[in-house]
């Protein structure tokens, strides 16, 4: 008689909800043959969890009103993620940034493997260097900030963003737009109103774009930049947009790693106009995405793009078949998952 098959591991996946990607990130690993269970810390789905957290974090976070709400939040979401691993008692834990969570997660942890993911720039989180040290492996989506980690004796592990061939399709359709996706950061406004002032059809996606007033009052902010805009949309969505125009816009400015919209946007078969020298490392430029260094460069290559759709046509076809080759979440997943240290 031969043995009953082994029980896959359970894994717990934690992660930030922002746009789903911890989705693509839990298939792959399910698709690498895990039992993946996910905890998203910083969830907020119903309007009311919605409304509590404006008016009682953020609104009086707006208006400097005195007190330390933040602590509180992070330890109402860390109850809720330790609550979640005593429910799915995971073998493997990874998580996503973590930075929602206070010092009692970690402690709760004790031996269970872990890898720590930071797809978003060191700064913007707390960790201290002796905890990084002592974490296990940490993963770093900036080949820059994983070399200054290993200098300072962090286990580091350089992984870059990716592209989920898995969420959405290309419709196939062609507009005549400029398009961004993202949030608006005054140097992507800025950008964004020049190429519109050299009558390109530029159009943006987001919160800080959108003149819906339920957008202008989350973001407490009424003013918008002179250009088309609508209200944020599904990532399956903004997947379609990229393709759809007959350019997209990557504007990282002083981001240390390559957004997930460095892989999305020829992923899906779209023109990427991307403002990184280093995309080289990833893509072959000039003929699977564009790079440019300032403004008037950018309004000639979104011009170009406008014009000469023979050579659109033959960038989407490139920088899809590399991305789906080289940079889909399966290949991270690959890379990540042999990083345990059992």
């Amino acid at each position: 008689m031969s043995p009953a098959p082994s029980a896959p591991e359970r894994l717990l996946l934690i992660s930030p909800a922002f746009h789903g990607y911890w989705r693509s990130i839990g298939d792959a690993l399910a698709r690498r043959g895990y039992e993946v269970h996910t905890a998203r810390y910083d969830a907020y789905d119903t309007v009311g969890d919605k409304l509590r957290l404006k008016a009682t974090v953020e609104l009086p976070d707006r208006l400097h009103l005195p007190g330390d709400r933040r602590t509180a939040e992070r330890a109402r979401l860390t109850d809720r993620v330790i609550a979640r691993m005593r429910e799915v008692r995971p073998h493997r834990v990874v998580v996503i940034k973590g930075d929602g969570l206070d010092s009692r997660f970690w402690d709760s942890l004790g031996d269970t493997p872990r890898i720590l993911w930071l797809y978003d720039d060191l700064h913007r989180h707390d960790y201290s260097d002796e905890f990084l040290r002592q974490v296990g492996p940490v993963v770093d989506y900036a080949r820059s900030e994983t070399d200054m980690l290993c200098a300072r004796g962090v286990d580091a592990h350089f992984v870059p963003n990716a592209f989920d061939p898995h969420r959405s399709e290309p419709t196939g359709r062609r507009t005549d737009e400029i398009v961004f996706i993202g949030s608006g950061y005054a140097n992507r406004k800025e950008l964004l109103t020049h190429l519109a002032e050299h009558d390109l059809p530029v159009h943006a996606w987001g919160r800080d774009f959108s003149r819906h007033p339920f957008d202008r009052a989350r973001t407490f902010s009424w003013s918008r930049p002179p250009i088309a805009a609508s209200r944020e949309v599904p990532l399956e969505r903004a997947y379609q947009i990229h393709a759809e125009g007959a350019a997209a816009v990557a504007i990282h400015g002083l981001q240390n790693g390559h957004a997930m919209r460095t892989f999305e946007i020829p992923g899906m078969g779209g023109v990427q106009l991307v403002d990184r020298d280093d995309v080289d490392q990833f893509y072959e430029v000039g003929t699977e995405v564009a790079v440019w260094h300032d403004r008037e460069e950018l309004v000639d290559l979104a011009r170009r793009a406008l014009q000469d759709r023979a050579w659109g046509e033959r960038m989407r076809e490139a920088g899809r078949r590399r991305t789906l080759a080289e940079h889909t979440f399966d290949h991270r997943l690959e890379e990540v998952d042999s990083l345990w240290q059992d």
